[in-house]
């Protein structure tokens, strides 16, 4: 739990487990939500292959749990962290064009 908090810039255990709290969260209720929205859709087994579902469900989880993830860190008090959390997950993932639509998002106008 320190390597965690050194490493997230962290202050104390009880905020450590509110981010570990809402990143639990956000990856299940993202999962959770995908499927409906595929099935709305039309994106069901037995109309599509497993393989194709798998795969819509996966890249749709993606947008899903990013939004979520900023929701539920703004809901329990982390909006700072996650929105930093979210840039550098962006950037990594080489998806610069998202993590710059994303800070000008939070530019005052």
């Amino acid at each position: 739990m320190k390597k965690l908090r050194q490493r997230w810039q962290i202050s104390t255990n009880a905020q450590l487990l509110v981010i570990l709290l809402v990143f639990a969260i956000t990856g299940s209720s993202a999962a959770l939500i995908a499927k409906p929205i595929l099935s709305f859709f039309g994106f069901v087994t037995p109309k599509i292959s497993v393989a194709a579902y798998y795969f819509l469900y996966v890249v749709l989880i993606f947008p899903i749990y990013q939004i979520l993830l900023l929701s539920f860190g703004f809901i329990f008090g982390q909006f700072t962290f996650f929105y930093n959390f979210e840039i550098k997950m962006l950037r990594g993932l080489r998806l610069h064009f998202m993590a710059k639509f994303l800070e000008n998002l939070k530019k005052p106008n």
